[in-house]
C-alpha cells in the first residue's frame, strides 16, 4: 500500500490487522527503548494532529500514534450487521483497539498518555484498566468526563448526532471534517493542510466514523458511552500525583472553558497553558510553543 504524502508528515505508518480484516495504521517513531508517549487523536483529525509533536520528540521518546479505526490512513469498514468485515463504531471498540496495538507492539509497561478530542476519553477509558501505567498526561482540548452541567451540547453537533439530515451531509459532503479543519484554529491552515486534514475522509465510506463518532457522545443515562465516560470522570482525579501539562485553545466551541474548568478541578497541579488565540486545534495554533514545552515538561519529570 503506497502512502499518500501530506505536509510535515515525513513518516511511514505501519499496519497491523487489530480485528478480524480490519488494519489500523499506526505510527512508532523513536527509539525503541526509550520512555512511550501514546498519543490518542479524536474526531475529526487523526495522527496527523500530532505530526509536530512526534517530530519534537522522536530522537529520544517511544511515539506510538494510531489512526482509530475508521480514521486516518486505517480501514474504514462498514458497521451493518451484514458487512463483512463489520466494526461497531464504540467508545469501548476504540479503547480495545489501542490495547491491542499495545499488546500488538510487546508495550506493557508505563507510558505518557497524550490526549486531544475524543481521544481523552478513549485514553482515560483505556487507563480504567490499569491506571498506574500512565506516569504523566499531556492534556490538549479534550474530555475525561461527561458534559458539565453549565455547558450547552453545541448545535453543530447536535446536528450530526441527532439529525437524519445533518448525518447524511456529514457523510455525503464531509462537512465535519471540513469544517473543522476550517474553523478550528486562529490561524488560518494553508490549503494543503486543510486538504491532509479533510481528503482521508471524502466520500461516503470515508466519513463514516465522522459522524459514528458523533452518534456515540453520551448525553444521557442509558447512552451506550456513559457508564465509561462516568467511571472516566470518577477515576479523573486520582491521577492528580502524576505530572501534567495542559495546553489549551480557549476558542474551542466545545472544548471551551467549562471543560478546561473541569481538568483544572480534578488535576489541580497541573501546568496549564491556556491561549486566548488558539482553538481546536491547539497544536496547529501553537505548536511553536507547546512542542518544546511539553519536551520539557517530559525532561523535569522522567517516568
Amino acid at each position: 500500500m503506497t502512502t499518500p504524502s501530506f505536509p510535515d508528515y515525513p513518516f511511514t505508518p505501519r499496519r497491523f490487522e487489530v480485528r478480524p480484516g480490519i488494519a489500523m495504521s499506526y505510527l512508532d517513531e523513536g527509539p525503541r527503548d526509550g520512555e512511550v508517549v501514546l498519543m490518542l487523536h479524536g474526531n475529526p483529525s487523526w495522527s496527523y494532529y500530532w505530526r509536530h509533536l512526534v517530530l519534537g520528540l522522536r530522537d529520544r521518546y517511544r511515539c506510538i500514534v494510531p489512526d482509530h479505526v475508521g480514521m486516518g490512513l486505517s480501514d474504514k469498514p462498514d458497521d451493518a450487521a451484514t458487512a463483512q468485515p463489520s466494526y461497531d463504531y464504540t467508545l469501548q471498540s476504540r479503547i480495545d483497539d489501542v490495547d491491542a496495538l499495545l499488546r500488538h507492539l510487546g508495550i506493557s509497561g508505563p507510558l505518557t498518555l497524550a490526549v486531544h478530542d475524543w481521544g481523552g476519553m478513549i485514553g482515560f477509558g483505556w487507563a480504567l484498566r490499569d491506571p498506574e501505567r500512565v506516569r504523566r498526561l499531556v492534556i490538549t482540548n479534550t474530555a475525561a468526563f461527561p458534559l458539565p452541567r453549565r455547558k450547552r451540547f453545541p448545535l453543530r453537533l447536535a446536528m450530526g448526532r441527532d439529525s437524519k439530515v445533518g448525518g447524511w451531509l456529514i457523510r455525503r459532503c464531509n462537512l465535519f471534517a471540513r469544517g473543522a479543519a476550517r474553523f478550528g484554529t486562529v490561524r488560518r491552515l494553508p490549503k494543503d493542510v486543510r486538504q491532509a486534514y479533510t481528503g482521508v475522509y471524502d466520500g461516503w465510506t470515508n466519513a463514516i466514523s465522522t459522524l459514528r463518532f458523533m452518534q456515540d457522545i453520551p448525553l444521557q443515562p442509558g447512552d451506550r458511552a456513559m457508564a465509561l465516560v462516568e467511571a472516566s470522570a470518577q477515576a479523573l482525579p486520582g491521577y492528580a500525583d502524576r505530572p501534567a501539562v495542559i495546553g489549551w485553545g480557549l476558542r474551542d466551541f466545545v472544548f471551551d472553558q467549562h471543560f478546561l474548568d473541569g481538568f483544572r478541578a480534578a488535576l489541580p497541579n497541573a501546568q496549564v497553558h491556556a491561549y486566548a488565540d488558539a482553538g481546536h486545534y491547539a497544536l496547529e495554533d501553537k505548536h511553536e510553543e507547546l512542542v518544546p514545552l511539553i519536551r520539557a515538561f517530559l525532561e523535569r519529570n522522567p517516568e
